[in-house]
């Protein structure tokens, strides 16, 4: 199995229509129920919104980027609104798409590694990732 030592990408299939789905990777409070890194989120300006890793304990800034008509998020991250810059995207696919039953969908979670990086920090954010699709399928699926 190759390693891609620039992106990490986890996917998972959720027994939901493809446009509720899309509802909880592409609002910003919704996204702060599954989101380790920035948790219980606010809203502080429009399109801004803060949360709190679970890991560090710290703040944690995020502003989304949605294409609803391509169902795909881009999001930028920082510790301080001035610091955040591009790091990951998503993207929910409709079952039928992929020849799955219409009501179904596949979440794609996309990020990119830092320069500044360790090998243990991006281990790190591959396992948070991986595990966070099954707190969104959870979420999606006991509704």
């Amino acid at each position: 199995m190759m390693r891609d030592p620039h992106c990490h990408s986890s996917s998972i299939q959720v027994n939901r229509p493809a446009a509720e789905a899309f509802k909880i990777m592409s609002e910003g409070l919704k996204q702060g129920q599954w989101t380790w890194g920035s948790l219980n989120r606010e809203e502080v300006s429009p399109g801004l919104f803060k949360g709190t890793s679970i890991f560090t304990g710290k703040a944690a800034f995020v502003r989304l980027h949605v294409d609803t008509a391509r169902l795909s998020v881009d999001y930028e991250v920082g510790a301080a609104p001035e610091t955040m810059q591009f790091r990951n995207m998503s993207r929910v696919i409709p079952g039928d798409t992929l020849r799955m039953d219409a009501g179904t969908s596949v979440i794609s979670l996309l990020t990119w590694r830092l320069a500044t990086q360790s090998d243990a920090e991006w281990e790190q954010f591959g396992c948070i990732h991986e595990a966070e699709m099954f707190l969104i399928k959870g979420l999606l699926e006991r509704q």
